[in-house]
Order: structure tokens, then C-alpha cells, then sequence
């Protein structure tokens, strides 16, 4: 009897010590989302001069979390916990958060606080400079700050290194980082290792540039022999309906109604307005989303916003009762790009889509609509033309911008690459990648603000988020039994609800692979995301 007592009293005891390191744990969280809402505010309604002041906050708070963090306590409460019953369901919520909290651990133990502090002072900093150095094309005022991010990056990746090594759970895969890059890009996609990515990487380029080119002829094509009549009577191709007057009150409102049609819950939720686009999760109940306008381009505020929206959903489908913990985070940044994909391009460059939205359209922008038809306005927003802009580019080409990135940021923290070197090394990649060479800076390498962010390894999740998005509509599509007749109707809820139940409720529980293969009953390939665009464009251009 008094061994089932003990056993007992254990099992109490081991309870005690997970909702006590669940404590801990959503302190830390609540400081994360403080640091969410100052960067929100940076840039958006943040004055210039407060940029050195907003950079000391933001360097304060990210210390005090990462102190929070790296608690030993949370090390000893791990320790505890990882051998009782508490987590003897490996499926069940808690092992989920026992062992994502220990990878977690294991790497932010291995980086100093000074370290953390100094790349949160660098990159608030960066960021500023970047916003004035991309308005003039001025590479060189830039790159003394991407110097520095890049040198702490790689204290960042040399500390990281060895953390699996700390690893006490079997349950935690274990394949070593053997590059510089390895760690970056395990923090946004855990799991994932730069040489499977190569190797992925080049079947998806080994198939999609001779598509893109037969696409693109497609499309060349098609618009020198089906023109139409346009404003003042000059004849138009059908994407130069897209650069034609659309006032931003009205794309607002427009931006607006669909993303509540979709579902997001704009009582949970806010668009605004900022230079480069982004969404982030502040906490249950405030996910901001932002966007940018311009009067002659109809798709980078309506796109831009679908795109955003994606992420907004998946962060309002994760459960606020788990809020700091790992089953209430999205799993990695792929699978929420994938999200964000999935509803900017598999619904919203649909054609059922546009068969509801278009007569909302024309009614919204009459003067620039009242001559288009719903096929030439779906062929405009399928338009594939190799560009400059990655967050302007069309899904066909959109992938080959981001191995170029993919490419560049590893060889700049190896060192191959010098910084001073990347404007001319980004123009070579995109004349031998897209045929085109920008003309400034500003157009070139300094389009993005990820790097002065810090953001090294995150790139690659945007074209792993293609990969996933296809396979997951295309399993959501045959799950619910076709989706364009509930398009044609204005209706998502299905899709969302099939989203909800596959992707966003799990959280952490699964692995980024994990997650996909079970969602879609395959393992990640490119191919399903060819045969979409193969499908698609088929139909289109006849190819």
C-alpha cells in the first residue's frame, strides 16, 4: 500500500512541477508579446527620432526574456517532468509542450544575454536605416548595419551548434547541425537542415524554370492576340488593367470586405498600413495585420492583404487557452506560409473565386472595371512576367526569387559572399536566374527587410510554404468534395474549417513533416505544386 501512496504522491508532485514550469512559461510569453507590440508600432505609427529609444526597449525587453527564458528552473522542472507519466502519450498536449519547451531551452541556454541584446539593439536600428536607405537606393548607408547583424548571426549559429547535443529526450530529432546555416533556419523550421533543402531545392528549380518559360511564352502569346479596349481608347494587354486608377479609400474598403468574407474576425484583429507588409500575433485576441496601397497597383494591397490574412487565420485558429505554450504556437514558419499562400493564390487567383468577387469589384471600382470582363481580369491576376519585386511577383516565378535569397544569405555567413560584394552579386543572380537586372539598389538587395531584421533562414520557408500549400488544398479540395462551386458562392467556411481541424489546432504537437504527412497523407515533394500551376495555367494558355 505505501508504495502506491509514494507512487502516488509522485504523480501529484510531477503535476505540480509541470503547472509550475507552465508559469513560467507563459510569463515569458507575455513578455514575447510586449516585444510583438513595440515592433508593431515601429512600423506603423512609430515617429522616426523614437527609433534609438524603440530600439533600448526592445533591447531591455528581449533580455529580460531571454533571462526569463533560460531560468534554470525551467531546466530543472524539464528534468523532472520528462520521465513521468505526465508524458507517456507522446501525442498528448503536455509531451508536446515538454518536449518543444526542451528544444527551446536547450537553444536559448546556449546564447548570451549580451548577445541577445545586442542583435535586438542592431536590427531595431537596422530596420530604421533600411526604411531610409531603400526610399534612396543607397545600399552603402545600409551596409556598415547588415555587417554587424551578420557577424552577431554568426556568434548566434557558432553558440547553436551543439544545443541538440543538450538533449535529454529521445522524442527530439536529432540530426546535427553541421553548417553555419543549420541553426538559423532549424529556428523557423524546426527539423529542417540546409543540405535536404538544397536537395529539394534544385528538383523544384529543375522543373519549374522550363515551365515558368513555357508559361511565360503562354502568356506572351495569349495577350498579343486577345487584347482589349481600354480607357481612352488605346488598346491594353489584359494585366495593364491592374495599373489602372484604383482610389485607396476604395481598396480599403474592398480589402476589407474580403478578408471578413474569408473569416477574419476583425474584432480580434486590425489592418493597417506599413512599408513592407507583415502580420503578428500579439496575443488571443489582437493579431495585426498591415499592408501597403498604391493607387496604380490593384494587386499589392489586395493580394498583400490575402496573403496576411492567411497568417492572421492560422494565428486566430491556434487556442488561446494554450496561449505561451508550444500547443498554442504555430508550428514553423513553412507551414504558416503556407497558409498565407494557400489563400493569396490557390483561392484568391482562382476563377471561382473572381465568379463571386468580380461583380463586387466592378461595382466598387467602376471606372476601372466597367470594360473588363471576368475572364480578362482572371488572366490579369494570373499574369507571369519575370520581375524585380519578390512580394510583386506572380506564384509561377515567385519560388525563384527566394532560391536567389536562399543562395545569397548562406554565402553571406560563410563569408563567401562580402556584403559589399551583394548588390553586384544580386544583380548577376537575377540576370542568370529571371532575365532582368534591377536598376538601383532599391530594386535590388535592398527590397526586403528580413536581413536587417535578422531574419537569416527564413527565406526558405516562404517557398516551403508553396510546397505545403499545395499539397494541403489540394487534400482539402478532395476531402470536401470540390471547393469551386463554394467559391463561385462567396462561401470559405469549409475550407477554413478543414484548416482549423488539420493545421491550426495542433499547434506543436507535430513536426513541421509531421504535420503535412498527416494533414495530407503524403510526405513534402514539389510536385504536387507543379501539376497546380501545370493545371492552372493549362487551362489558361492552353499549354
Amino acid at each position: 500500500m505505501s508504495s502506491e501512496v509514494n507512487s502516488e504522491n509522485n504523480s501529484c508532485l510531477k503535476a505540480d512541477f509541470y503547472q509550475e514550469l507552465m508559469a513560467i512559461v507563459d510569463e515569458a510569453a507575455v513578455l514575447a508579446s510586449c516585444s510583438a507590440l513595440l515592433g508593431w508600432d515601429e512600423q506603423t505609427f512609430m515617429p522616426p527620432e523614437g527609433a534609438v529609444h524603440r530600439s533600448n526597449q526592445l533591447a531591455l525587453l528581449a533580455g529580460l526574456h531571454h533571462e526569463k527564458s533560460t531560468n534554470p528552473r525551467i531546466g530543472e522542472l524539464l528534468d523532472a517532468v520528462e520521465d513521468s507519466r505526465i508524458i507517456h502519450d507522446q501525442a498528448s498536449p503536455e509531451a508536446a509542450n515538454v518536449r518543444e519547451l526542451r528544444r527551446l531551452y536547450n537553444r536559448q541556454t546556449r546564447l548570451p544575454r549580451t548577445l541577445v541584446e545586442a542583435l535586438a539593439r542592431a536590427t531595431s536600428l537596422a530596420q530604421q536605416v533600411w526604411v531610409s536607405s531603400r526610399a534612396s537606393a543607397d545600399f552603402a548607408s545600409f551596409r556598415p548595419h547588415l555587417e554587424t547583424i551578420i557577424r552577431l548571426k554568426r556568434e548566434e549559429a557558432s553558440c547553436l551548434m551543439h544545443a541538440l547535443e543538450d538533449s535529454k529526450s529521445s522524442h527530439i530529432p536529432q540530426s546535427p547541425f553541421v553548417s553555419v546555416y543549420d541553426p538559423l533556419l532549424d529556428d523557423y523550421e524546426p527539423g529542417a537542415r540546409n543540405a535536404a533543402l538544397v536537395t529539394l531545392f534544385e528538383g523544384l528549380r529543375k522543373d519549374l524554370v522550363p515551365l515558368a518559360a513555357e508559361i511565360s511564352e503562354a502568356v506572351r502569346r495569349h495577350a498579343n492576340g486577345k487584347s482589349f479596349r481600354g480607357h481612352q481608347d488605346r488598346t491594353e494587354s489584359p494585366h495593364s488593367v491592374l495599373t489602372r486608377e484604383y482610389p485607396i479609400d476604395r481598396q480599403r474598403v474592398f480589402v476589407e470586405m474580403v478578408a471578413a468574407a474569408v473569416g477574419f474576425d476583425f474584432r480580434r484583429g486590425r489592418l493597417d498600413v506599413t512599408a513592407h507588409p507583415f502580420c503578428t500575433g500579439v496575443g488571443p485576441g489582437d493579431i495585426r495585420i498591415t499592408t501597403r496601397y498604391d493607387v496604380r497597383q490593384f494587386s499589392d494591397a489586395f493580394f498583400g492583404v490575402l496573403h496576411e490574412v492567411g497568417h492572421g487565420l492560422y494565428e486566430q485558429g491556434l487556442d488561446p487557452d494554450r496561449f505561451g505554450t508550444p500547443l498554442g504556437d504555430a508550428v514553423s514558419l513553412g507551414v504558416h506560409e503556407s497558409q498565407s499562400r494557400l489563400w493569396e493564390n490557390a483561392v484568391g487567383r482562382s476563377k471561382a473565386f473572381w465568379t463571386y468577387w468580380f461583380p463586387l469589384a466592378r461595382q466598387v471600382f467602376p471606372q476601372a472595371l466597367h470594360d473588363v470582363t471576368l475572364d480578362q481580369f482572371h488572366a490579369a491576376v494570373n499574369h507571369v512576367v519575370p520581375s524585380l519585386i519578390r512580394v510583386q511577383a506572380d506564384e509561377v516565378t515567385y519560388n525563384l526569387h527566394i532560391l536567389i535569397r536562399f543562395e545569397l544569405e548562406r554565402a553571406l555567413l560563410t563569408g563567401d559572399l562580402p556584403v559589399a560584394d551583394l548588390p553586384s552579386a544580386w544583380n548577376a543572380k537575377y540576370r542568370e536566374t529571371l532575365g532582368v537586372v534591377p536598376s538601383n539598389d532599391a530594386e535590388g538587395c535592398l527590397q526586403d527587410i528580413h536581413w536587417s531584421a535578422g531574419l537569416f533562414g527564413y527565406f526558405p520557408t516562404y517557398t516551403l510554404g508553396n510546397l505545403y500549400a499545395a499539397q494541403l488544398f489540394a487534400r482539402a479540395d478532395a476531402d470536401l468534395g470540390g471547393l469551386d462551386l463554394a467559391f463561385a458562392r462567396g462561401e470559405f467556411a469549409g475550407l477554413l474549417g478543414w484548416l482549423r481541424e488539420n493545421v491550426h489546432r495542433h499547434g506543436k504537437r507535430y513536426s513541421p513533416s509531421a504535420l503535412i504527412e498527416r494533414a495530407t497523407a503524403t510526405p513534402l515533394d514539389h510536385r504536387p505544386f507543379i501539376e497546380s500551376l501545370r493545371r492552372k495555367y493549362g487551362e489558361l494558355y492552353g499549354i
